[in-house]
């Protein structure tokens, strides 16, 4: 079968199950217009209503976009000009959100930088960036400091010195930069191994993401919309739940630095929050707080989780459910940096649990606008219903290639489509299923054994609380999955191992080892590549 028979296909077994309240095309609020535009807008037809509120302190949308201004007025007097790279190495403040739309004001290119990176991985950053000036705090000009040797002689903004005050004091720049397919941003990725690569991503893609999410996820635009973030926004989905989505809706957001359960329920209530995503751990730690019989949350209508440790199920939404009457407790969305990260939703699938109870991991239906397919790994053909290949993504948000890197760009970006490592099915009703990682499927005695699955599977034991499975080498069986597992109640490894057996296929079942903690990436992602030798030691015991 060609591709576009195959998409044909898929997009009429989509549109019979995606849900009645999204449409079936992508809606720009706005137009197609660049983001300082969106907040010049707001600013001109709302201009007190908040569009940031952090702590104690809210900057409306008439404030935002005169402090965006003035500091693109600012750079543009440094000689920041368009296409210079400009560095946020900050955490979650509206001094990253005034830098990121001074930058784009001018056409530079916005580079933001983990807060949490040490001297070696920031000198990485910035030496294959190449920025004009980096925009950090005092705290964390100390780690720049002790890079110096290596990346040179930057120039820094201090956005808690004296010079922030100046900058925010200068004359504002009045011009913006139009082109919505001009390069604006090198998102650099957070996997798990390797180096990170730079996706170049335009303001295209940016507006693209936040209205596909808006329309999938049936967000209406204005002072209804309020999304509580603190994931980080260096990080792309942080970005597109604390910066994108607001502006581009001309909503509020209610940015934090950091998780505090408290503050969250607080903050919810005071501000009537719509949307907040936050892992597994952060929703059951919120269960399990002392205030939350007392606080309202009932405008929490889309409560998003992400999965990284422990899994969503149908117990922990029950609870969720119980405690917030009429909130559904949904994964937020299947995607990748390259993407802009919100390429398939599972809303509108939580009736009786289909969602969750489906075979592993279940991912909803493509945003408006993207196509998604599986395809063989070796041919690039597309595949039946029900098998197993390479999930590649086609949309208005795919990166334009990785900067600085041909070989990279070649081998994933192929006639639009980014071609994502990741394995994946399509269900008869065109529904996606993420299967884990192409390097990361086990082969026992030929068979394709997927760790997302017994990831998922060893999740059901009421003594585990999250599981993370490896291959490693066999003799026997060519490869073996090995299961790092930590619990939340005692049990042993054999204990484990036997309930297994009785409950998945012979060739599936782990070799189990018990851990106190996982290694994580800066993003809150388990280092499974620190896991290898573990697991080879695993085996080598057995």
């Amino acid at each position: 079968m060609d591709l576009e028979t195959y998409l044909a296909d898929l997009r009429a077994r989509q549109e019979r199950v995606r849900p009645a309240d999204t449409p079936r095309e992508v809606a720009y609020p706005l137009g197609e217009v660049v983001l300082p535009a969106h907040v010049e807008h707001w600013a001109r037809t709302d201009p007190r209503r908040p569009a940031i509120v952090f702590g104690d302190d809210t900057l409306t949308y008439a404030d935002l976009d005169d402090a965006h201004r003035r500091l693109a007025g600012w750079m543009h007097r440094h000689g920041v000009g368009a296409g210079d790279r400009v560095a946020v190495y900050l955490g979650n403040s509206p001094q990253f959100v005034v830098a990121f739309l001074a930058i784009l004001r001018l056409g530079a290119v916005h580079v933001p930088v983990n807060p949490m990176f040490q001297p070696a991985e920031l000198a990485y950053e910035i030496n294959d960036s190449t920025p004009r000036v980096i925009v950090t705090s005092t705290a964390l000009s100390a780690t720049v400091d002790r890079a110096r040797d290596r990346i040179g002689d930057v120039p820094l903004l201090l956005v808690d010195g004296p010079e922030w005050g100046e900058a925010l004091a200068v004359e504002p720049y009045d011009g913006r930069a139009d082109d919505l397919d001009a390069l604006a941003a090198l998102n650099y990725t957070g996997g798990t191994t390797g180096l990170p690569k730079g996706c170049q991503h335009t303001q295209r893609h940016m507006v693209y993401t936040a209205a596909s999410a808006a329309g999938a996820a049936g967000y209406e635009p204005g002072a209804g919309y309020v999304s509580l973030c603190y994931l980080p926004i260096f990080w792309i989905a942080g970005e597109d739940l604390g910066i994108l989505l607001p502006i581009v809706l001309g909503g509020t957001v209610v940015l934090m630095p950091r998780w505090d359960a408290t503050a969250v329920l607080e903050s919810i209530e005071r501000h009537g929050v719509k949307v907040v995503v936050g892992t597994v751990e952060n929703y059951l730690e919120l269960l399990d707080h002392p205030q939350m019989p007392e606080r309202d949350l009932s405008s929490l209508s889309d409560p998003q989780a992400v999965s990284f440790i422990r899994k969503l199920t149908p117990e922990v939404r029950a609870r969720w459910a119980e405690a917030v009457p009429g909130s559904v407790l949904r994964e937020s969305s299947y995607g990748m940096t390259e993407t802009h990260t919100i390429d398939c939703v599972p809303y509108g699938f939580a009736a009786d649990d289909h969602d969750l109870r489906a075979e592993p991991v279940f991912c909803g239906v493509p945003v408006p606008g993207t196509d998604i397919a599986v395809v063989s790994f070796e041919t690039a053909e597309p595949l039946p219903i029900g098998e197993v290949g390479e999930i590649i993504v086609r949309s208005p948000s795919v990166t334009t290639g990785y900067w600085n890197n041909p070989e990279a760009t070649a081998a994933q970006l192929r006639d639009g489509w980014i071609h994502t490592g990741d394995n994946g099915r399509f269900d008869e009703e065109g529904c996606l299923h993420y299967l884990g990682r192409a390097k990361e499927m086990i082969k026992v005695k030929g068979m394709s054994v997927f760790p997302a699955e017994i990831e998922m599977m060893l999740a059901q034991h009421p003594a585990v609380d999250s599981a993370a499975v490896v291959p490693t080498d066999d003799p026997d069986t060519g490869q073996r999955p090995v299961a790092f597992v930590t619990v939340r109640e005692p049990v042993d490894a054999a204990t484990l191992t036997t309930w297994a057996r009785e409950n998945m296929a012979g060739y599936k079942v782990p070799v189990v080892s018990v851990i106190d903690a996982f290694p994580m990436t800066a993003t809150g992602k388990i280092r499974k590549n620190e896991l290898a030798e573990a697991a080879r030691e695993a085996v080598a015991v057995r």
